[in-house]
């Protein structure tokens, strides 16, 4: 298998609405390619677009305990735990990503929803 070439036909998929397909082609790369953050978070975000959120916590989570710094990674574990209707998980990575790069306005946007839906706790 041409990984390469698999990849940027997932990113194909992806990037015309067909997650799933996009899904099903990342699979077998990130099995060959465990250490590749790039294919990792495009599955991860291909199972959140096919709302396939237990895999893309499980893609995620992998993401941040690998690298606590990828602000994107904990931003859309984030999104994810809010969209599976675990807030208060959730609020724990908004605000680190939104710390990371405070100039982001969807991060801002995202803690700021969680915040009020669970009353602002800290």
């Amino acid at each position: 298998m041409d990984l390469l070439a698999e990849y940027r036909r997932a990113t194909m998929y992806f990037e015309t609405g067909d997650p799933s397909g996009a899904a099903r082609l990342l699979e077998p790369i990130v099995e060959a390619e465990p250490d590749n953050a790039s294919v990792r978070q495009l599955l991860a975000r291909a199972y959140f677009q096919s709302a396939q959120l237990a895999r893309a916590e499980e893609q995620l989570r992998t993401l941040v305990q690998r690298d606590p710094s990828d602000h994107y990674a904990h931003h859309v574990l984030g999104r994810t735990l809010e969209r599976v209707g675990r807030p208060e998980e959730a609020l724990r990575h908004l605000r680190i990503a939104a710390a990371m790069y405070a100039e982001n306005d969807d991060y801002r946007i995202a803690l700021e929803r969680v915040e009020t839906r669970v009353g602002g706790r800290r």
